[in-house]
């Protein structure tokens, strides 16, 4: 019996370090935009995990990040040589739509698990959903949903919207029309990288509309900002969190003041997992963290809770443990919905100003415990 004993407790030790070392191979192929144009969004979803990680102690994930300098063909690149080379177990870190659409389905064709941080095309939200995906920052049409309901409890019933000509463009002005109950003095769609926008501000000038949405992330929206903000017109300006995030603003200044903008993140969401990221961020990087860092925070600790409970190559273990969703969120309660996006809450936020800083702060709720149009038509 003693034998046996010794045996089994052989056993047992070698069964833990096969565990150790099973967990020691996780790969994570981190695509994102670190140059150019946007280069903030993606700098900013890397430092929110890579704080997760280090906050984890987690020295069983070992990270592959690649700069997708904002191309479609460079993603998919990038993408080839994680899965076929690098032999990555999970995928996330794409800031835009049109770059998520070209790598993401392949990927989970592949079978990878890809995390999106930040992009949420309806085309992966209903009919092109897939066990593998998982949206852990929202669904595109969201905020702008948020936007338009917030629009009508202000008493607009007049819009000019515009976006740019992209995947996630036509999702916002989908996103605002679906909940903005009142006409349209305008709909455009503007180059993806634009930058000049006095042909669109004199069109808003001339066209009765009582308040303008826009979306327009990066430097488009900086762009927009400061030259509506030259112009004179004096129409409200409502927008979804990403033209009025916290490295945004401080690059627009105070043209942005006062504008209500929706976001299902605030640095002043009142949790305590939030309250020690928002310090912790700014004591590492020096800056205070957008919307985007929140985000990928959010991921890196999901994606940590499910390694808890299962390995990739577990793969129905693994889901399942996403799915479960485990873990203490920025955002509070997180969910996801069947077609593995958030149900969640989203928030008016006002642009003010803290001392030098131009920040938000929330001032109401838009949507309460809200998901997404496209979950009907996802059949995983």
């Amino acid at each position: 019996m003693k034998f046996n004993a010794k045996f089994a407790a052989a056993l047992s030790a070698l069964a833990l370090a096969a565990s150790a070392a099973a967990a020691e191979q996780v790969k994570v192929g981190m695509i994102t935009t670190l140059s150019g144009g946007g280069a903030g969004l993606g700098i900013d979803v890397r430092d929110g995990f890579l704080l997760a990680l280090k906050q984890a102690g987690a020295s069983d994930v070992e990270m592959i990040i690649e700069d997708d300098q904002r191309k479609p063909d460079v993603a998919v690149q990038l993408s080839d040589k994680m899965i076929q080379s690098d032999k990555v177990d999970i995928m996330t870190g794409i800031i835009w739509s049109n770059l998520a659409m070209a790598v993401a389905p392949g990927a989970v064709k592949q079978g990878k698990f890809y995390l999106s941080p930040n992009a949420g095309p309806s085309a992966l939200a209903g009919k092109g959903c897939d066990k593998n995906y998982f949206n852990v920052a929202w669904q595109n049409d969201n905020l702008h949903e948020a936007a338009g309901a917030y629009a009508n409890s202000a008493g607009y019933e007049k819009s000019f919207i515009l976006a740019p000509n992209y995947p996630a463009g036509k999702d916002a002005l989908t996103g605002y029309k679906r909940f903005f109950e009142g006409d349209y003095a305008g709909e455009v769609y503007t180059k993806l990288g634009q930058t000049d926008y006095a042909a669109e501000i004199a069109q808003i000038r001339a066209s009765g509309a009582d308040s303008v949405f826009f979306f327009l992330p990066g430097g488009m929206g900086i762009a927009f900002m400061k030259q509506y903000a030259q112009s004179g017109v004096d129409i409200p300006l409502i927008g979804p969190a990403f033209s009025f995030d916290q490295g945004i603003l401080q690059a627009v200044g105070d043209a942005a003041l006062g504008v209500k903008n929706t976001s299902q993140w605030s640095k002043d969401i009142d949790n305590e997992t939030n309250k020690a990221f928002v310090a912790s961020f700014q004591e590492e990087y020096g800056r205070l963290p957008s919307l985007y860092a929140s985000q990928g925070f959010d991921t890196a600790n999901l994606m940590l809770s499910a390694l808890k409970v299962a390995q990739p190559s577990d793969a129905d273990a693994f889901r399942a443990a996403l799915e479960t969703a485990d873990f203490a969120s920025t955002r509070g309660d997180f969910k996801f919905g069947p077609n593995h996006h958030p149900i969640q809450d989203i928030y008016v936020r006002e642009v003010i100003k803290e001392g030098d800083v131009f920040t938000n702060k929330i001032v109401g709720v838009a949507l309460e415990d809200h998901g997404d149009a496209y979950a009907a038509e996802c059949k995983m």
